[in-house]
Protein backbone atom coordinates (compact mmCIF):
# COMPACT_ATOMS: atom_id res chain seq x y z
CA UNK A 1 0.00 0.00 0.00
CA UNK A 2 1.32 3.11 -0.93
CA UNK A 3 1.71 5.83 1.42
CA UNK A 4 -0.77 8.65 1.15
CA UNK A 5 1.15 11.72 0.31
CA UNK A 6 0.17 15.06 2.41
CA UNK A 7 -1.17 17.96 0.19
CA UNK A 8 1.42 21.02 1.55
CA UNK A 9 0.09 23.67 3.96
CA UNK A 10 -1.83 26.17 2.66
CA UNK A 11 -0.05 30.13 2.94
CA UNK A 12 -2.64 32.04 4.69
CA UNK A 13 -1.81 35.76 4.29
CA UNK A 14 -3.67 38.65 6.13
CA UNK A 15 -6.14 40.45 4.05
CA UNK A 16 -5.39 44.38 4.26
CA UNK A 17 -8.46 46.70 4.33
CA UNK A 18 -8.72 49.43 2.83
CA UNK A 19 -10.85 52.01 4.27
CA UNK A 20 -12.48 54.60 1.61
CA UNK A 21 -12.34 57.98 2.54
CA UNK A 22 -15.20 59.98 2.68
CA UNK A 23 -16.52 63.57 1.56
CA UNK A 24 -16.40 66.18 4.51
CA UNK A 25 -17.46 69.20 2.68
CA UNK A 26 -19.94 70.74 -0.38
CA UNK A 27 -19.64 72.81 -2.36
CA UNK A 28 -18.87 76.02 0.48
CA UNK A 29 -16.03 77.78 -0.30
CA UNK A 30 -14.53 77.06 3.04
CA UNK A 31 -15.00 74.33 5.89
CA UNK A 32 -17.89 75.29 8.15
CA UNK A 33 -19.48 78.43 6.28
CA UNK A 34 -23.06 75.92 6.82
CA UNK A 35 -22.64 76.18 10.40
CA UNK A 36 -22.37 79.83 10.04
CA UNK A 37 -24.94 79.90 7.74
CA UNK A 38 -26.98 77.96 9.79
CA UNK A 39 -26.89 78.93 13.16
CA UNK A 40 -26.66 83.02 13.44
CA UNK A 41 -24.64 85.62 15.71
CA UNK A 42 -22.33 84.15 19.08
CA UNK A 43 -23.19 81.00 18.99
CA UNK A 44 -22.96 80.63 15.25
CA UNK A 45 -19.26 81.38 15.41
CA UNK A 46 -18.68 79.39 18.74
CA UNK A 47 -19.95 76.34 17.27
CA UNK A 48 -17.56 77.25 14.03
CA UNK A 49 -14.77 77.27 16.21
CA UNK A 50 -15.28 74.23 18.30
CA UNK A 51 -15.78 71.87 14.96
CA UNK A 52 -12.16 73.47 13.23
CA UNK A 53 -10.80 72.55 16.66
CA UNK A 54 -11.93 69.20 16.65
CA UNK A 55 -11.01 68.93 12.88
CA UNK A 56 -7.64 69.98 13.74
CA UNK A 57 -7.16 67.78 16.59
CA UNK A 58 -8.63 64.63 14.85
CA UNK A 59 -6.49 64.65 11.65
CA UNK A 60 -3.53 65.15 13.71
CA UNK A 61 -1.63 62.36 15.10
CA UNK A 62 -1.17 61.32 19.13
CA UNK A 63 2.74 62.79 18.58
CA UNK A 64 1.57 65.54 17.22
CA UNK A 65 -1.19 66.64 19.32
CA UNK A 66 0.88 68.37 22.62
CA UNK A 67 1.31 71.81 21.64
CA UNK A 68 -1.31 71.61 18.37
CA UNK A 69 -2.87 75.19 19.88
CA UNK A 70 -1.54 78.47 21.00
CA UNK A 71 -1.52 78.51 24.49
CA UNK A 72 -4.86 80.16 25.73
CA UNK A 73 -7.01 78.48 23.20
CA UNK A 74 -8.74 76.99 25.57
CA UNK A 75 -9.50 80.13 27.64
CA UNK A 76 -10.67 81.95 24.60
CA UNK A 77 -13.35 79.23 23.34
CA UNK A 78 -14.25 79.49 27.17
CA UNK A 79 -15.30 82.94 26.48
CA UNK A 80 -16.75 82.60 23.52
CA UNK A 81 -18.97 80.12 25.29
CA UNK A 82 -20.01 82.97 27.79
CA UNK A 83 -20.62 85.48 25.78
CA UNK A 84 -22.94 83.04 23.29
CA UNK A 85 -24.69 82.64 26.48
CA UNK A 86 -24.94 78.51 25.17
CA UNK A 87 -28.06 76.17 26.64
CA UNK A 88 -27.28 73.92 29.16
CA UNK A 89 -27.82 70.66 26.79
CA UNK A 90 -24.62 72.17 25.06
CA UNK A 91 -22.69 73.28 27.46
CA UNK A 92 -21.00 70.26 28.69
CA UNK A 93 -19.89 69.05 25.50
CA UNK A 94 -18.38 72.10 24.90
CA UNK A 95 -16.35 71.79 27.71
CA UNK A 96 -14.66 68.82 26.89
CA UNK A 97 -13.85 70.54 23.68
CA UNK A 98 -12.49 73.64 25.71
CA UNK A 99 -10.16 70.99 27.79
CA UNK A 100 -9.13 69.26 24.93
CA UNK A 101 -7.84 72.63 23.34
CA UNK A 102 -6.03 73.05 26.87
CA UNK A 103 -4.36 69.64 26.84
CA UNK A 104 -4.96 68.49 23.62
CA UNK A 105 -2.25 65.63 24.50
CA UNK A 106 -4.45 64.60 27.29
CA UNK A 107 -7.81 64.23 25.49
CA UNK A 108 -9.44 60.97 25.07
CA UNK A 109 -11.08 60.25 21.79
CA UNK A 110 -13.88 58.72 22.96
CA UNK A 111 -14.97 61.78 25.19
CA UNK A 112 -14.22 64.42 22.47
CA UNK A 113 -16.86 61.77 20.11
CA UNK A 114 -19.36 61.61 22.74
CA UNK A 115 -19.42 65.93 23.30
CA UNK A 116 -19.68 66.34 19.24
CA UNK A 117 -22.43 63.69 18.94
CA UNK A 118 -24.34 64.95 21.89
CA UNK A 119 -23.89 68.71 19.50
CA UNK A 120 -25.17 67.30 16.63
CA UNK A 121 -27.84 65.67 18.35
CA UNK A 122 -28.73 69.15 19.85
CA UNK A 123 -28.26 70.58 16.25
CA UNK A 124 -30.56 67.93 14.68
CA UNK A 125 -33.33 68.51 17.17
CA UNK A 126 -33.00 72.75 16.54
CA UNK A 127 -33.67 72.13 12.53
CA UNK A 128 -29.61 73.15 12.11
CA UNK A 129 -29.27 69.37 9.80
CA UNK A 130 -26.14 70.94 8.31
CA UNK A 131 -24.76 71.74 11.72
CA UNK A 132 -25.48 68.68 12.71
CA UNK A 133 -24.00 67.00 9.65
CA UNK A 134 -19.97 68.92 10.87
CA UNK A 135 -20.04 67.68 14.37
CA UNK A 136 -21.11 64.04 13.05
CA UNK A 137 -18.31 64.19 10.86
CA UNK A 138 -16.21 65.72 13.90
CA UNK A 139 -17.56 63.12 15.73
CA UNK A 140 -16.91 60.27 13.62
CA UNK A 141 -13.22 61.58 12.11
CA UNK A 142 -12.16 61.57 16.29
CA UNK A 143 -12.79 57.89 16.85
CA UNK A 144 -12.46 56.77 12.84
CA UNK A 145 -12.78 53.27 13.51
CA UNK A 146 -16.50 53.69 14.29
CA UNK A 147 -18.81 52.23 11.71
CA UNK A 148 -21.75 53.52 13.46
CA UNK A 149 -20.58 56.92 13.82
CA UNK A 150 -19.68 57.06 10.14
CA UNK A 151 -23.29 55.50 9.71
CA UNK A 152 -24.61 58.29 11.51
CA UNK A 153 -23.05 61.38 8.84
CA UNK A 154 -24.21 59.39 5.84
CA UNK A 155 -27.74 59.24 6.99
CA UNK A 156 -28.19 62.48 8.20
CA UNK A 157 -26.12 63.74 4.53
CA UNK A 158 -28.85 61.70 2.65
CA UNK A 159 -31.46 63.92 4.69
CA UNK A 160 -29.84 66.72 3.73
CA UNK A 161 -29.90 65.43 -0.35
CA UNK A 162 -26.07 65.36 -0.21
CA UNK A 163 -26.20 62.12 -1.90
CA UNK A 164 -22.72 61.70 -2.69
CA UNK A 165 -20.99 62.29 0.90
CA UNK A 166 -23.87 60.31 2.26
CA UNK A 167 -22.83 57.06 -0.24
CA UNK A 168 -19.70 57.71 0.90
CA UNK A 169 -20.13 57.74 4.39
CA UNK A 170 -22.14 54.70 4.39
CA UNK A 171 -19.58 53.03 2.80
CA UNK A 172 -16.72 53.61 4.94
CA UNK A 173 -18.72 52.54 7.68
CA UNK A 174 -19.53 48.75 5.77
CA UNK A 175 -15.43 48.84 5.41
CA UNK A 176 -15.14 49.81 8.72
CA UNK A 177 -17.77 47.48 10.17
CA UNK A 178 -16.23 44.37 8.39
CA UNK A 179 -12.73 45.14 10.20
CA UNK A 180 -14.49 45.69 13.55
CA UNK A 181 -17.02 43.04 13.59
CA UNK A 182 -19.93 45.54 14.13
CA UNK A 183 -22.12 43.69 12.42
CA UNK A 184 -25.41 46.07 13.47
CA UNK A 185 -23.33 49.15 11.79
CA UNK A 186 -22.84 46.71 8.71
CA UNK A 187 -26.32 45.57 7.60
CA UNK A 188 -27.34 49.32 8.93
CA UNK A 189 -25.17 50.99 6.43
CA UNK A 190 -26.57 48.51 3.45
CA UNK A 191 -29.83 49.50 4.76
CA UNK A 192 -28.43 53.25 4.12
CA UNK A 193 -27.14 52.30 0.67
CA UNK A 194 -30.13 51.50 0.10
CA UNK A 195 -32.61 54.01 0.78
CA UNK A 196 -30.22 56.17 -0.27
CA UNK A 197 -30.75 54.63 -4.21
CA UNK A 198 -33.85 54.38 -3.80
CA UNK A 199 -34.46 58.21 -2.98
CA UNK A 200 -32.39 58.86 -5.90
CA UNK A 201 -34.75 56.59 -7.98
CA UNK A 202 -32.23 53.80 -8.79
CA UNK A 203 -34.61 50.44 -7.71
CA UNK A 204 -32.29 47.60 -9.23
CA UNK A 205 -29.48 48.94 -7.02
CA UNK A 206 -31.78 49.96 -4.05
CA UNK A 207 -32.68 46.27 -4.06
CA UNK A 208 -29.48 44.92 -4.04
CA UNK A 209 -27.95 46.51 -0.93
CA UNK A 210 -31.42 45.64 0.58
CA UNK A 211 -31.07 42.45 0.40
CA UNK A 212 -27.71 42.53 1.96
CA UNK A 213 -28.83 44.18 4.78
CA UNK A 214 -31.41 41.47 5.20
CA UNK A 215 -28.64 38.22 4.52
CA UNK A 216 -26.49 40.26 7.39
CA UNK A 217 -29.39 40.68 9.99
CA UNK A 218 -30.39 37.05 9.56
CA UNK A 219 -27.15 35.98 9.70
CA UNK A 220 -26.14 37.42 12.64
CA UNK A 221 -29.32 36.98 14.69
CA UNK A 222 -30.19 40.70 14.30
CA UNK A 223 -33.55 40.69 14.68
CA UNK A 224 -34.41 44.79 14.75
CA UNK A 225 -32.63 44.92 11.54
CA UNK A 226 -34.03 41.89 10.16
CA UNK A 227 -37.61 43.94 10.70
CA UNK A 228 -36.58 46.78 8.74
CA UNK A 229 -34.57 45.23 5.99
CA UNK A 230 -38.16 43.40 5.06
CA UNK A 231 -39.93 46.46 5.62
CA UNK A 232 -37.18 48.85 2.87
CA UNK A 233 -37.97 45.74 0.57
CA UNK A 234 -41.64 45.65 1.09
CA UNK A 235 -41.83 49.26 0.52
CA UNK A 236 -38.84 48.54 -2.99
CA UNK A 237 -41.87 45.68 -4.45
CA UNK A 238 -44.85 47.76 -3.90
CA UNK A 239 -43.09 51.07 -5.90
CA UNK A 240 -41.77 48.73 -8.71
CA UNK A 241 -45.59 47.09 -8.65
CA UNK A 242 -44.58 43.69 -7.56
CA UNK A 243 -47.45 43.28 -5.08
CA UNK A 244 -47.18 39.22 -4.09
CA UNK A 245 -43.51 40.17 -2.82
CA UNK A 246 -44.74 43.32 -1.36
CA UNK A 247 -47.42 41.50 0.81
CA UNK A 248 -44.89 38.60 1.94
CA UNK A 249 -42.25 41.00 3.36
CA UNK A 250 -44.74 43.40 4.73
CA UNK A 251 -46.43 40.39 6.79
CA UNK A 252 -42.46 39.51 7.79
CA UNK A 253 -42.11 43.00 8.99
CA UNK A 254 -45.18 42.89 10.75
CA UNK A 255 -44.08 39.66 12.76
CA UNK A 256 -40.36 40.51 13.00
CA UNK A 257 -41.78 44.03 14.48
CA UNK A 258 -43.77 42.72 17.54
CA UNK A 259 -46.35 45.59 18.68
CA UNK A 260 -44.23 47.71 20.27
CA UNK A 261 -41.43 48.34 18.09
CA UNK A 262 -40.90 51.77 17.46
CA UNK A 263 -40.71 51.39 13.58
CA UNK A 264 -44.32 49.90 13.73
CA UNK A 265 -45.47 52.86 13.10
CA UNK A 266 -43.73 53.26 9.36
CA UNK A 267 -44.81 50.26 8.60
CA UNK A 268 -48.58 51.07 9.31
CA UNK A 269 -47.78 54.06 7.22
CA UNK A 270 -46.27 52.63 4.25
CA UNK A 271 -48.80 49.72 3.78
CA UNK A 272 -51.42 51.88 4.23
CA UNK A 273 -49.93 53.77 1.63
CA UNK A 274 -49.77 50.98 -0.66
CA UNK A 275 -53.44 50.47 -0.19
CA UNK A 276 -53.67 53.88 -1.31
CA UNK A 277 -51.94 53.87 -4.51
CA UNK A 278 -54.29 50.57 -5.33
CA UNK A 279 -57.81 52.50 -4.76
CA UNK A 280 -58.34 51.11 -1.53
CA UNK A 281 -58.94 54.66 0.28
CA UNK A 282 -61.36 54.04 3.12
CA UNK A 283 -58.27 51.25 5.10
CA UNK A 284 -56.69 53.64 4.17
CA UNK A 285 -57.93 56.37 5.91
CA UNK A 286 -58.46 54.87 9.04
CA UNK A 287 -55.00 53.92 9.73
CA UNK A 288 -53.64 57.65 8.88
CA UNK A 289 -55.82 58.65 11.15
CA UNK A 290 -55.03 56.29 13.91
CA UNK A 291 -50.91 57.17 12.95
CA UNK A 292 -51.43 60.79 13.27
CA UNK A 293 -51.40 60.50 17.42
CA UNK A 294 -47.89 58.93 17.03
CA UNK A 295 -46.04 61.56 14.87
CA UNK A 296 -44.52 64.10 17.48
CA UNK A 297 -41.60 65.89 14.92
CA UNK A 298 -43.34 68.06 12.68
CA UNK A 299 -42.20 66.90 9.25
CA UNK A 300 -43.37 63.60 10.24
CA UNK A 301 -47.30 64.77 11.25
CA UNK A 302 -46.99 66.74 7.94
CA UNK A 303 -46.66 63.83 6.08
CA UNK A 304 -49.46 62.00 7.88
CA UNK A 305 -51.76 64.35 7.38
CA UNK A 306 -50.93 65.12 3.31
CA UNK A 307 -51.85 61.14 3.42
CA UNK A 308 -54.77 61.78 5.21
CA UNK A 309 -55.86 64.75 2.32
CA UNK A 310 -55.62 61.90 0.06
CA UNK A 311 -57.23 59.30 1.24
CA UNK A 312 -60.16 60.85 2.36
CA UNK A 313 -60.50 62.65 -1.00
CA UNK A 314 -60.16 59.32 -2.51
CA UNK A 315 -63.03 57.80 0.42
CA UNK A 316 -65.44 60.58 -0.70
CA UNK A 317 -64.52 62.64 2.67
CA UNK A 318 -64.84 65.79 1.42
CA UNK A 319 -65.26 67.95 4.90
CA UNK A 320 -62.12 65.75 6.15
CA UNK A 321 -60.45 66.63 2.90
CA UNK A 322 -61.05 70.43 3.48
CA UNK A 323 -60.12 70.86 6.82
CA UNK A 324 -56.88 68.73 6.06
CA UNK A 325 -55.64 70.70 3.11
CA UNK A 326 -55.48 73.96 5.01
CA UNK A 327 -53.66 72.59 7.86
CA UNK A 328 -50.88 70.98 5.41
CA UNK A 329 -51.03 74.18 3.33
CA UNK A 330 -50.47 76.66 6.31
CA UNK A 331 -47.91 74.23 7.39
CA UNK A 332 -45.69 74.09 4.22
CA UNK A 333 -46.11 77.95 4.02
CA UNK A 334 -44.37 78.57 7.40
CA UNK A 335 -41.71 75.99 6.57
CA UNK A 336 -41.09 75.11 3.04
CA UNK A 337 -37.57 73.76 3.25
CA UNK A 338 -38.75 70.71 5.21
CA UNK A 339 -37.33 67.22 4.14
CA UNK A 340 -40.35 65.81 2.52
CA UNK A 341 -42.04 68.79 0.93
CA UNK A 342 -41.80 67.75 -2.23
CA UNK A 343 -44.00 64.64 -1.46
CA UNK A 344 -46.36 66.45 0.93
CA UNK A 345 -47.24 68.43 -2.13
CA UNK A 346 -47.57 65.68 -4.82
CA UNK A 347 -49.97 64.11 -2.11
CA UNK A 348 -52.11 67.39 -2.31
CA UNK A 349 -52.05 67.28 -5.81
CA UNK A 350 -53.51 63.62 -6.21
CA UNK A 351 -55.75 64.18 -3.52
CA UNK A 352 -57.13 67.70 -5.05
CA UNK A 353 -57.31 65.84 -8.39
CA UNK A 354 -59.36 62.72 -6.90
CA UNK A 355 -62.28 65.42 -6.28
CA UNK A 356 -61.92 67.49 -9.52
CA UNK A 357 -60.01 70.18 -7.77
CA UNK A 358 -58.17 71.60 -10.77
CA UNK A 359 -56.68 74.80 -9.85
CA UNK A 360 -55.70 73.43 -6.36
CA UNK A 361 -53.90 70.33 -8.11
CA UNK A 362 -52.01 72.24 -10.13
CA UNK A 363 -50.51 74.50 -7.25
CA UNK A 364 -49.71 71.78 -5.22
CA UNK A 365 -48.16 69.81 -8.49
CA UNK A 366 -46.18 73.07 -9.86
CA UNK A 367 -44.80 73.51 -6.35
CA UNK A 368 -43.96 70.32 -6.19
CA UNK A 369 -41.85 69.97 -9.43
CA UNK A 370 -39.98 72.86 -7.65
CA UNK A 371 -39.12 71.67 -5.02
CA UNK A 372 -37.70 68.18 -6.30
CA UNK A 373 -35.76 70.09 -8.88
CA UNK A 374 -34.41 71.99 -6.06
CA UNK A 375 -33.55 69.42 -3.97
CA UNK A 376 -32.32 66.95 -6.44
CA UNK A 377 -35.28 63.86 -5.54
CA UNK A 378 -34.90 62.17 -9.08
CA UNK A 379 -38.51 59.79 -8.21
CA UNK A 380 -40.18 62.56 -7.09
CA UNK A 381 -39.28 65.51 -9.80
CA UNK A 382 -40.79 62.09 -12.72
CA UNK A 383 -43.87 61.19 -11.00
CA UNK A 384 -44.74 65.45 -9.64
CA UNK A 385 -43.96 66.36 -13.59
CA UNK A 386 -46.39 63.50 -14.76
CA UNK A 387 -49.00 64.69 -12.25
CA UNK A 388 -48.87 68.27 -13.30
CA UNK A 389 -49.11 67.35 -16.90
CA UNK A 390 -52.25 65.50 -16.25
CA UNK A 391 -53.29 68.23 -14.34
CA UNK A 392 -52.96 70.56 -17.14
CA UNK A 393 -54.49 68.15 -19.87
CA UNK A 394 -57.49 66.57 -18.44
CA UNK A 395 -59.31 68.99 -16.42
CA UNK A 396 -62.71 67.43 -17.70
CA UNK A 397 -61.49 63.38 -17.53
CA UNK A 398 -60.77 64.00 -13.66
CA UNK A 399 -64.10 65.49 -13.13
CA UNK A 400 -65.76 62.54 -14.22
CA UNK A 401 -62.99 60.14 -12.55
CA UNK A 402 -63.84 61.93 -8.75
CA UNK A 403 -67.73 60.58 -9.82
CA UNK A 404 -66.53 57.22 -10.36
CA UNK A 405 -67.70 54.82 -7.42
CA UNK A 406 -64.39 53.27 -5.78
CA UNK A 407 -63.20 49.87 -5.36
CA UNK A 408 -63.88 47.69 -2.48
CA UNK A 409 -60.67 46.66 -0.69
CA UNK A 410 -60.19 43.01 -0.55
CA UNK A 411 -61.24 41.11 3.07
CA UNK A 412 -57.49 40.59 3.48
CA UNK A 413 -56.93 44.35 3.54
CA UNK A 414 -59.31 45.19 5.56
CA UNK A 415 -58.41 42.66 8.45
CA UNK A 416 -54.67 43.84 8.38
CA UNK A 417 -55.95 47.53 8.36
CA UNK A 418 -58.06 46.55 11.49
CA UNK A 419 -55.51 44.88 12.93
CA UNK A 420 -53.14 47.46 12.60
CA UNK A 421 -54.93 50.48 14.14
CA UNK A 422 -55.80 48.01 16.61
CA UNK A 423 -52.21 47.70 17.71
CA UNK A 424 -51.43 51.11 17.33
CA UNK A 425 -54.30 52.46 19.53
CA UNK A 426 -53.15 49.57 22.14
CA UNK A 427 -49.29 50.85 22.29
CA UNK A 428 -50.76 54.41 23.08
CA UNK A 429 -52.61 53.42 25.86
CA UNK A 430 -49.62 51.83 26.87
CA UNK A 431 -47.41 54.41 26.85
Amino acid sequence: MRPRRLSPPVRRTTRRWRTPPAITHGAEPFEGLTVLDEVKGPLGFLLWQAARDVNLWAAATPEERAGLFVPGADASLHALIRAAGVEVQLESPLMTIVRMAGAPDEARPESVELACQHIAYWADQHGYLATAICFGQAAALSVPMDAGAAYAVGRMARRRAEYARAETWFRRSIALARQTGDWQSYALAFSGLGNLYMQRGNFPAARRFHVRALRAARRHSLRAILGSAQHDLFVLAAGTNRPDEAERHARGAFESYGPEHPRLPALANDLAYVWMERGHFAPALTVFEALLPHMSRQEDRLVCLANIVRAAAGAGERRLFEQTWDEVWDGLSRDDGTENAAQVLLELAHGAAQLGESERAERAADRAVKTARDRGEGKTLLTAESVLDSVRRGRAARARAAEAPRPAAPEDTEVFATDLVRTLNASLVAR
